[in-house]
């Protein structure tokens, strides 16, 4: 086959196809496939497109953000190059991963997940007689819908205020807007892991033993409580997490070399161990990230294509739309340190 990249013709409608990003319609019409052991594999269909236009984003050279509206063509890649540089801000910072357990990508705003009771005779592996019946394990649609909200940033500037910058610098400003998305969609998962997702099934509150003080016994006692789970993800929020970096068992010196040199800490129970901003004060939410959380995915990162399209950045909307479900209830806990 003919390599199609350099003839192909761009425009507003392939960012229109349900169903299929704009990366995907290109992939469709000019295969990654066909590029083996040329030049140009390992570049996706995007990134030859760029290439085509010979427009640099990043590293020695780069280019200015009107470089995408020197053709018609050209500036139909614009919106993706945002949502690209948007997206990999999200990633760069987002903790979602570490507290999900699955990922399912759902098309509407209204979602019904399912749940099994966890513990007690309906999970017992007991042994069976002959001719007896076998204990059955029901796995229940949820009560109540799950709602998606929608995310995102409003972009806004001019044309002109942004049309001689250097596109490794505005994508700077892209991937900080992707970090606010990503900090948006954590405090919707986390509110789902405390207050639960509208099915009576919030996590249960534990508190320490003494008024504005967290003990390793604390610790214990709370991680006891995940049987038949286990807790293998800890969430705290800031000042917490500066009680746990004084509690005598973090001296250990395994545990400040590894902090020392990766600024990653594993809690003296084998927990992934994450501060972030958005649980309350004196709050740590623990869970066995295996079993509790489910994000529902309505939409990947969207553009209003048409506006950057046409160059009319004052107002442009950058959104996602999501939401969170509880799987099983006992698979997190909430522990508060007394005020």
């Amino acid at each position: 086959m003919a390599n199609r990249y350099d003839t192909l013709k761009l425009e507003k409608g392939m960012y229109q196809e349900a169903g299929s990003t704009f990366t995907q319609v290109l992939e469709r019409l000019d295969p990654s496939e066909q590029y083996k052991g040329t030049s140009l594999e390992g570049l996706d269909a995007f990134q030859r497109q760029l290439k085509r236009f010979d427009i640099k984003v990043k590293g020695a050279g780069c280019d200015a953000v009107e470089k995408f509206f020197r053709t018609s063509d050209a500036a139909v890649l614009f919106p993706e190059y945002i949502a690209r540089s948007v997206r990999q801000g999200m990633d760069e910072s987002n903790l979602i991963p570490s507290i999900t357990a699955a990922t399912t990508n759902f098309d509407g705003m209204d979602y019904r997940s399912i749940a099994a009771k966890a513990g007690g005779e309906e999970k017992e592996l007991r042994a069976v007689d002959e001719g007896a019946a076998i204990p059955s394990t029901t796995i229940k649609v949820q009560a109540n819908l799950i709602k998606l909200h929608k995310r995102g940033r409003m972009l806004v500037a001019s044309y002109e205020s942004v049309r001689y910058r250097k596109l490794d610098l505005f994508s700077v400003t892209l991937r900080q807007i992707g970090s606010h998305i990503a900090q948006m969609l954590l405090a919707d998962g986390v509110d789902v892991l405390i207050n639960g997702d509208g099915n009576d099934n919030a996590a249960d509150v534990f508190t320490t033993a003494a008024s504005d003080t967290l003990t390793y016994d604390d610790l214990v006692d709370f991680w006891a409580k995940f049987e038949p789970y286990e807790m293998n993800t800890l969430l705290v929020s800031p000042d917490v997490m500066v009680k746990l970096l004084k509690l005598p068992e973090f001296q250990n010196p395994l545990t400040g070399l590894n902090f020392q040199g990766t600024g990653k800490l594993s809690t003296p129970l084998g927990a992934n161990l994450l501060r972030t901003s958005v649980l309350p004060e004196k709050t740590a939410v623990g869970l066995d990230k295996r079993y509790a959380l489910e994000l529902i995915q309505g939409s990947d990162v969207m553009v209003e294509y048409d506006k950057l399209i046409d160059r009319q950045l004052e107002r442009a909307a950058i959104t996602t739309i999501s939401g969170f479900a509880k799987i099983f209830q006992e698979a997190s806990h909430v522990l508060k340190v007394q005020a």
